[in-house]
């Protein structure tokens, strides 16, 4: 049995003994996990898709339209 195996059997045996209040935290929790893990991999993909697309080339080649110099007042 690999180390994932023996994990995933180890919070199956925990979860057996939770009440059902704490299991449904740990569902939700869980919900929330693999949402956030899907979010991710759709942000990658899209980011992917604007990287490598000829859709948004023009704003790597945009020319700067204002300079330093342009500024009224600078901050520090």
């Amino acid at each position: 049995m690999n180390e994932r195996e023996a994990l995933i059997q180890k919070t199956m045996s925990n979860l057996s003994h939770l009440p059902d209040e704490k299991l449904k935290e740990l569902s939700d929790f869980s919900e929330f996990l693999l949402s956030r893990i899907t979010d991710n991999i759709l942000l990658d993909r899209i980011q992917l898709h604007i990287e490598t697309s000829s859709t948004y080339k023009f704003l790597q080649e945009e020319e700067d339209i204002y300079t330093v110099q342009d500024l009224k007042e600078k901050y520090k």
